[in-house]
């Protein structure tokens, strides 16, 4: 990727965007869904900044959200209130009455326990709250454990075992509106099959309450489509087409009914990268270390996960001879690297670095461990 740098008055480490990028990704989706029963919420745990969520929601695209703040954050950049869904474990009451004043469009209940909480709050503001139950619908999504959200050991959603005794006291309710059930089986899956499986998953669970006289107009599946993280100049946007219609075939709607996804890094990661500064090239023992200026504070996801990034230079000479390197960061855990055994042209101190792949996941979860600066962002084109 040839990187539009205007250098000056941007300090390392920064994230670049590749605004284009992420409007034709954006474009790519409404043009897969247009014309179907299938809408969007956009996940802003992926990446919270206001400049691409006001893109996001300038797109017509709702919002899933997990904390008070991410409603906040989805409100300031312009989604529709009813467009926001907000889902997680632990939702706080506060979070819970300012959802409901806000009037969001669904609360993805996680619990029996929730629900009921959820019940009384509404019945305190005044309102009936609309809510999706999250069904546990034990299916391995064939990805890291970590990301990994619909198995039973997991702590997300009601276990199908459980699940009539949550329909009941939802339909009992006069404080709540049940629309839908919800989903999401795990993040980073680059299968059909697993998707195949939870539309099994969901036509049975859909076809034993209609017989038992209860609808669900809201089928949310969640989110979890998966990018290619080796080759992201060959496969910049994800294939969404094929995800969309296994979801269209293989979920059976009936009339009013709608499909609902989630999806974060699908639509944000590729336009993003993590540029860094090399600070020395040092010689060790049978290796050489390239030590950058950007740290596990910055890109967490190597050291959490055990995950990878392609790894440019951008400014290298292009004929260097290639060396390799362990690309390392500055922060005092051994955790902190980002790749080894690095195929690099040769590099030099002050050389630009850049972890490609990164607009996900990246500048929403930096911290300022060891009290370093949060990392800036750049926006191109």
């Amino acid at each position: 990727m040839k990187f539009k740098l205007p250098c000056e008055g941007v300090s390392t480490p920064f994230y670049y965007y590749d605004m284009e990028l992420l409007r034709s990704t954006l474009n790519e989706i409404k043009e897969c869904i247009s014309g179907s029963d299938v809408h969007v919420h956009y996940a802003i745990k992926a990446n919270g900044n206001p400049e691409i969520l006001r893109v996001i929601a300038d797109s017509g695209f709702g919002a899933d959200c997990v904390s008070g703040g991410e409603i906040e954050a989805a409100l300031a950049a312009g989604f529709s209130n009813d467009s926001i869904y907000y889902a997680g474990v632990g939702k706080t009451d506060r979070e819970i009455i300012f959802g409901i004043e806000s009037g969001i469009g669904c609360f993805n209940v996680e619990s029996i326990e929730e629900l009921k909480v959820i019940s009384e709050l509404g019945e305190r503001c005044g309102k009936k709250v609309p809510v999706a139950l999250r069904v546990n619908p034990n299916i391995d999504a064939h990805t890291h454990e970590y990301i990994t959200t619909g198995l039973e050991e997991n702590k997300f959603g009601i276990d199908m075992r459980c699940l009539d005794k949550a329909v009941d006291f939802a339909t009992a309710s006069d404080w709540i509106d049940l629309i839908g059930l919800h989903f999401h089986i795990g993040s980073q899956i680059t299968i059909t099959e697993p998707f195949a499986l939870l539309c099994e998953r969901i036509n049975a669970l859909t076809e034993y309450y209609r017989r038992r006289g209860v609808e669900f107009p809201v089928i949310n599946v969640g989110g979890g489509l998966g990018i290619d993280y080796d080759n992201p100049d060959e496969n910049p946007v994800p294939d969404f087409r094929n995800y969309f219609n296994t979801l269209i075939s293989g979920i059976h709607l009936t009339p009013g009914q709608q499909i609902h996804c989630e999806l974060g890094r699908a639509v944000v990661a590729q336009c993003g990268s993590l540029i860094t500064q090399v600070l020395y090239v040092k010689e060790g023992i049978g290796r050489k270390f390239l030590i950058v200026d950007a740290g596990m504070n910055d890109l967490m996801r190597p050291a959490l996960y055990g995950a990878h990034h392609k790894i440019e230079t951008v400014n290298a000479e292009a004929d260097a001879c290639e060396e390799v390197y362990d690309v390392v960061g500055p922060v005092c855990e051994s955790s902190d690297v980002f790749g080894k055994g690095e195929k690099l042209p040769a590099v030099r101190r002050g050389d630009l670095i850049a972890l490609r792949s990164a607009g996900a996941y990246g500048e929403s979860m930096a911290s300022t461990y060891n009290m370093r600066k949060l990392p800036g962002s750049l926006f191109i084109g």
